[in-house]
């Protein structure tokens, strides 16, 4: 694995040598409203690694404080990704767990005159809170007596107000020039079943106050976020301050890595698949931890992705075929390579005998000996790919398939294509050709080079498949796109089914199953394939086009 070497790495290093912590505590902290994708993954393996690399500890802490569409569906498909991913974190956490505590913490500001109970209606609430260039105004109810807030809250926390109708806010500052630090809301009314603890509860905690708090509960020395919480920290850091918590967790940022041509957002993912846009959350084209394994992706290759891809203070953006880059890295030496054909076009090869199946020895993977060998079929009637064929050599870089050139077939003979046979349209049927028995593979033959070296699939014994090729799901916006919505940006064509024909050996391929199909890419046995139909899912393409572009 690629070594870490980031900012964070260098102030947790700093840290234990002067004695700031004895141990280095970080956490993951979804909130389980949607499934993990790849940004996710990103904020995942830099949680880990980095506590890895002291000898320190991750938690998952659930952010299960606003139970408005979060699930138990949500939080096992995020034990499963974690899983999958190859961690265990030392702790499993939800934010509810600390609803008391967090409770008692509200209670303590409301004490020391640092918190207060406001009847402002949202809209009212955002015209008070005036703008970047503007100072805020007073709640007229800022100034309530300790007492009253405190007999407010308790109503609050008692059910006795509808939703909205009361909030909880810290007292700060409403002419700070951070808008964060205009008395932010601390507890809202909800009147929503929560997940975990039922009805309990209908005033929940906000994440800017309640997050703080819970790395403080769990000791979480480095609280590792994104960019966009940084002008969140002092208000991160007034709330630990204030509610005396013993442990004093510090909030560290990085920026944000956008991936070309990928959503990364759970708003707009929740819409592709509440909109039917896509299968699912696991379709194939999602960026999600369940789509990219579905489509076969592999944990090794999204951790060297990530960790190439590094930490720093800014946003960046990186090649998605930089993704296809590791994944043909971690599976170059790990899959077999089988034949496969996916745009089949018949060969009849003429001067072999009829009703006979000739089985001959092939290597899995000719770069790893230790994957062995098996056995692959060959016959008078067989299938190669359709673009391998072609009248007329058009030029000396042709080294495939034309009529009066020879070839070799992959693990078998040389042929010479003699005759093409047509449908009244002229569009190719099938091709007749001649093959060489003194050219077998592995006979020592050398007295001529052939045209090259195609693959074929043997048709009496080869199995019907359905290949699923994707592209792009959606295109980044350009100049003249820029005005259309994301739907708008979808690629219509980014999912394409072939039919066409696999060899023998993947009779009972398992779900799940990796392998470089020769010449086509690197292919995952997908869930819905079954003894009835093979599907197969197309990772990514043989061709490497990686980007050095960070």
């Amino acid at each position: 694995m690629e070594e870490i070497n980031n900012f964070i790495k260098t102030i947790m290093e700093k840290d234990l040598k002067e004695g700031k912590v004895k141990e280095i505590v970080t956490r993951f902290p979804p909130e389980p409203n949607a499934y993990l994708h790849i940004g996710h993954a990103r904020a995942i393996i830099n949680d880990f690694e980095l506590a890895k690399c002291f000898n320190g500890k991750t938690n998952l802490r659930f952010d299960d404080t606003n139970p408005v569409n979060e699930g138990e569906e949500y939080v096992n498909a995020i034990i499963d990704d974690l899983k999958w991913l190859g961690y265990t974190p030392d702790n499993i956490f939800f934010g509810s767990d600390y609803f008391e505590k967090t409770y008692e913490k509200a209670i303590l500001l409301i004490k020391k005159g640092l918190a207060y109970v406001d009847d402002l209606s949202q809209e009212e609430m955002t015209a008070y809170r005036g703008t970047l260039t503007e100072p805020g105004k007073n709640s007229p109810y800022r100034n309530r007596s300790v007492e009253e807030n405190l007999e407010l809250f308790t109503k609050m926390r008692n059910g006795e107000y509808k939703d909205g109708e009361k909030t909880l806010r810290a007292k700060i500052d409403m002419a700070s020039p951070n808008i964060n630090l205009r008395d932010p809301v601390m507890y809202r009314i909800l009147h929503v079943s929560h997940h975990r603890l039922k009805d309990a509860w209908c005033i929940y905690p906000m994440y800017d106050f309640a997050h703080p708090l819970q790395d403080s509960f769990e000791g979480v020395t480095h609280s590792l976020c994104s960019i966009e919480y940084d002008n969140h920290r002092p208000l991160y850091d007034w709330f630990v301050q204030n509610c005396e918590m013993e442990n004093v967790p510090h909030q560290y940022e990085w920026g944000r890595l956008n991936i070309t041509n990928t959503i990364m957002s759970k708003r707009y993912l929740r819409q592709l698949v509440e909109g039917k846009y896509v299968t699912g959350y696991d379709d194939p084209r999602m960026p999600t931890l369940v789509g990219l394994k579905r489509r076969g992706f592999t944990p090794e290759a999204i951790k060297e992705f990530i960790l190439y891809t590094g930490l720093s203070r800014i946003n960046s953006t990186t090649d998605a075929e930089n993704l296809d880059y590791f994944l043909r890295e971690d599976q170059k030496l790990k899959a077999s390579r089988p034949s496969v054909v996916i745009d089949p076009l018949k060969v009849v090869i003429t001067n072999y005998p009829e009703n006979q199946v000739e089985w001959l020895d092939a290597k899995n993977n000719m770069e790893n000996e230790d994957l062995g060998t098996r056995k692959v079929a060959f016959s008078k009637y067989l299938y190669i790919e359709r673009d391998d064929f072609i009248e007329e050599k058009p030029n000396k870089k042709w080294k495939r398939l034309a009529k009066g050139v020879e070839v070799r077939l992959m693990h078998a003979y040389f042929i010479t294509c003699n005759e093409v046979i047509k449908d009244e349209d002229g569009n190719i049927l099938e091709i007749h050709c001649t093959y060489d028995p003194k050219t077998k593979s592995n006979s020592g033959f050398n007295e001529r080079k052939p045209n090259g070296t195609i693959h074929y699939v043997e048709a009496t014994t080869a199995i019907k498949a359905t290949f699923n090729l994707f592209n792009p799901l959606i295109f980044d916006a350009t100049e003249e796109t820029k005005d259309l919505s994301f739907i708008e940006r979808l690629n219509k064509d980014s999912w394409i089914i072939k039919h066409g024909f696999v060899e023998a050996s993947l009779k009972n391929s398992e779900v799940g199953t990796h392998y470089q199909f020769v010449r086509n890419g690197y292919f995952c046995t997908d869930k819905l394939s079954s003894d009835k139909e093979l599907i197969f899912n197309r990772t990514c393409s043989l061709k490497s086009s990686f980007t050095n572009n960070q």
